[in-house]
């Protein structure tokens, strides 16, 4: 194909965009469900849950079962885990769907696309036969051949994107599997995480491009570059939230109204004693079972402050790009939604420690960090100088809609 040509999309791909954008959004937060209310391990065997496709009803049904052996049932718990598995493998044929529309007039795309996954689809039952090395590797060469026809292709069909959504749905289902094999290492659990919001992130993009609705401004290229700091300074504060949970530091401080003073001063002080070493380390090997956490008191605080002192820096940050973009008038619907939502995840974040956590606050708190990177790729994908939205592209070509 000539690299220069730019291949119509298929009518229905921007509708099919929207769909996997909102089943990402609820696997994200059902998975924030999943992991506040400990639930991450009660299903030990991975892809089945104690050898089944659904879920045990009864402690006597997983007698003898290796799973059982690691942990016993917990029947409330198992059905959230194996739901969240069903909701990721339903969101990953979506995925796939798109792949294989945007690269459907590429040579060799769906070649790729296919051996990709036959691949990963290979890995699983070597997984579930206890290969997990080789099974680990094979995934990953399938990883690679999304991500050398990625780089080769252009994008002016989305088929860079979607191909990259695609790896990425991948990797998610490894980290997945390594979340349990590796019993809740907080890297695993902190990269899913931030797997889920690059999955969401990149699905946004390609959404609203496959819609083709751009707002022209004469400032979109200064604009842009805010925005893209923005992003990155929310992306990190994400990592530190994940971070902060999957090693169980967010009462680190205290929690709860019955404690002195957990917030804006942590566990009475300003600057209670530290250890930022220990707390940021990222391996720690294997072979550990992390539910609960295995750091000490000082090293979960330095986790919390660190959260809270990136917090300042991007809540501030966000406000004033949100008064920035407000000050211009066809910007002023999104400015006041990216500040609504800067104070609400404030809000939020204090009331999580105020209340110990509870599981609505918490759940609430990771929708909260859905919507604001919602609202900061919206407009970088629809942002537009009059230049470049006067140029002609695939999608504006009349074939979608």
């Amino acid at each position: 194909m000539n690299p220069t040509a730019r291949p119509a999309l298929h009518r229905n791909f921007h509708r099919l965009a929207w769909f996997a954008l909102i089943m990402t959004a609820s696997t994200i937060m059902f998975g924030s469900f999943v992991r506040l209310s400990d639930a991450g391990l009660s299903c030990p065997d991975w892809p089945t849950c104690y050898g089944r496709v659904t879920w045990p009803q009864h402690a006597e049904e997983v007698i003898g079962h290796e799973a059982a052996k690691i942990r016993p049932l917990e029947t409330h718990k198992a059905w959230r885990e194996q739901v969240h598995r069903f909701l990721a493998g339903a969101l990953g044929i979506e995925i796939l769907t798109l792949a294989l529309l945007a690269t459907r007039r590429r040579r060799w795309g769906s070649t790729a696309v296919v051996t990709a996954c036959v691949l990963v689809a290979t890995g699983i039952p070597l997984y579930m036969m206890g290969m997990h090395v080789p099974a680990s590797i094979i995934a990953l060469i399938g990883e690679v051949i999304l991500l050398v026809a990625a780089w080769r292709w252009t994008n002016s069909d989305l088929a860079r994107v979607a191909l990259l959504t695609l790896a990425v749905v991948i990797f998610q289902a490894l980290l997945g599997m390594w979340t349990v094999t590796w019993m809740l290492k907080p890297i695993v659990v902190m990269g899913h995480l931030l797997g889920g919001m690059l999955m969401f992130g990149l699905l946004v993009w390609m959404a609203w491009r496959a819609t083709h609705m751009p707002i022209t401004l004469a400032e979109a290229p200064k604009l842009r570059w805010l925005i893209r700091a923005g992003v990155a300074l929310l992306v990190l504060q994400i990592a530190l939230g994940g971070w902060v949970s999957a090693n169980y530091a967010a009462l680190a401080c205290g929690g709860g109204s019955a404690s002195l003073d957990n917030f804006p001063r942590c566990v009475s002080q300003w600057w209670p004693p530290h250890n930022f070493s220990e707390g940021f380390t990222l391996w720690r090997g294997i072979g550990v079972d992390y539910e609960g956490g295995v750091l000490d008191g000082a090293s979960r605080i330095a986790i919390q402050m660190a959260h809270r002192l990136m917090a300042i820096v991007v809540g501030l940050y966000l406000l004033w790009l949100s008064v920035r973009l407000f000050r211009l008038p066809s910007m002023r619907g999104w400015a006041t939604a990216l500040g609504l939502l800067v104070a609400l995840q404030i809000t939020l974040g204090i009331l999580n420690v105020k209340l110990a956590v509870p599981l609505e606050v918490a759940v609430a708190h990771s929708g909260g960090a859905v919507a604001l990177l919602f609202v900061l790729v919206t407009l970088l994908a629809r942002l537009r100088s009059p230049d470049a939205a006067s140029r002609p592209s695939a999608v504006a070509s009349g074939t979608v809609g």
